[in-house]
């Protein structure tokens, strides 16, 4: 999944998320992990910088 295309993740219980087209994905993963994984990848193609902090987005 493109991470640029996540607009909303939402816990309904299950991890829920919503793509800029409109498109709703239910996901294993928790909302943190998926949270997790976007702010990883931002890192590596460069959007955050690598000195951000744990937890700044």
């Amino acid at each position: 999944m493109n991470a640029a295309m996540i607009e909303q993740v939402e816990a309904f219980p299950d991890t829920t998320i919503t793509l800029s087209n409109g498109k709703k994905i239910v996901v294993q993963e928790s909302m943190e992990s998926v949270q997790q994984l976007t702010t990883a990848f931002y890192r590596r193609i460069g959007l955050i910088g690598l000195s951000a902090k744990e937890g700044d987005e």
